[in-house]
């Protein structure tokens, strides 16, 4: 009998060895996978040191020396003792501001309501209509812009002329410039905010809301209490990179100034004005002073939408 025994649990019969039997696929499955993880990260990795990390501490190099020689804070006493810093910072500032709260109200409405579409085909097409802008590079949407409001030309030259502009110099006016360029900011990037918010709420368990609906609650206030606290994730997520986005204003503020003849300013952003002490100036140590001080600020402005909507919490 106990020869039997022995026998049966030795060839892995009993519970013991169905066990042990068990894992040894599990855990060649899990290398298997942390293998191939590694895989796809290297290559990720390799592009963040190369363009990301390198060139930041390169950054930090030229920021706080001059000539190769150690040089302390002396390049961005420098730059704030510039008369085109301030206002450069005030632009940056004022369209961030337009930018991100029309984002993360506008978007995430659109999304809700987009996703509160039950027609199939009307929802799809929205989504599609919404996402179009986005395939138009940066400069190719402002030249599109710039056709648009030229009340001379755009086709929308009637709604225009009642406002009071007669001349494309007229409309982008650089008191107008922080509206004029979070339309066009929001015209080319909602659409794919659009579409993830429509994937994070498509995410929400179908239980939860049934239960909602059950209980009598109203299209606004699920979304209230329960699409919107599940969305909280999304939401700083798109702040976050939205941030990153709109403190690199260059493309738009260039493109109109070559296109108006310097109606707006040359150094109208805080990107434009490093461009032209590398470039103008040739005083790189200037420009990565610039450069560093709006990492310092989308980092620490960043930090605020991880810890308030909560990014790198288990649920």
């Amino acid at each position: 009998m106990s020869d039997t025994i022995t026998i049966v649990t030795a060839s892995g019969a009993g519970p013991r060895g169905r066990r042990r039997g068990a894992a040894a696929p599990r855990r060649a499955a899990g290398r298997h996978q942390a293998r191939y993880g590694y895989i796809f990260v290297a290559g990720y990795t390799l592009f963040l040191l190369a363009f990301g990390i390198i060139p930041t501490l390169y950054a930090v190099y030229l920021a706080f020396t001059k000539g190769g020689q150690f040089a302390g804070i002396d390049n961005f006493v420098k730059i704030f003792n510039d008369y085109r810093f301030l206002p450069a910072v005030g632009h940056v500032a004022l369209y961030v501001v337009f930018w991100l709260i029309s984002l993360l109200v506008l978007v995430t409405l659109l999304a809700l309501v987009v996703h509160a579409v039950r027609v199939r085909w009307l929802s799809s097409a929205s989504r599609f209509l919404f996402y179009i802008p986005g395939a138009i590079a940066g400069a190719s949407s402002v030249l599109l812009w710039l056709f648009v409001l030229d009340p001379t030309v755009s086709p929308v030259s009637g709604l225009l002329q009642a406002m009071g502009f007669e001349k494309l110099v007229n409309v982008v006016a650089v008191e107008n410039l922080p509206v004029i360029f979070t339309v066009i900011a929001f015209w080319a990037g909602a659409g794919g905010w659009i579409v993830i918010m429509f994937g994070a709420l498509n995410n929400v368990p179908v239980e939860v809301m049934e239960a909602a609906r059950i209980d009598g609650a109203g299209a606004v206030k699920t979304a209230w209490y329960i699409q919107l606290p599940m969305l909280a994730k999304w939401i700083s997520y798109m702040g976050i990179m939205s941030l990153a986005a709109g403190t690199q204003l260059f493309v738009e503020p260039k493109v109109l100034a070559q296109a108006t003849k310097n109606v707006v300013p040359e150094d109208y952003s805080l990107n434009q004005l490093a461009y032209l002490y590398a470039f103008r100036q040739g005083d790189f140590s200037g420009s990565a002073a610039i450069s560093l001080l709006l990492l310092v600020v989308a980092l620490g402005l960043s930090t605020v939408f991880i810890f308030r909507g909560r990014l790198f919490e288990s649920d």
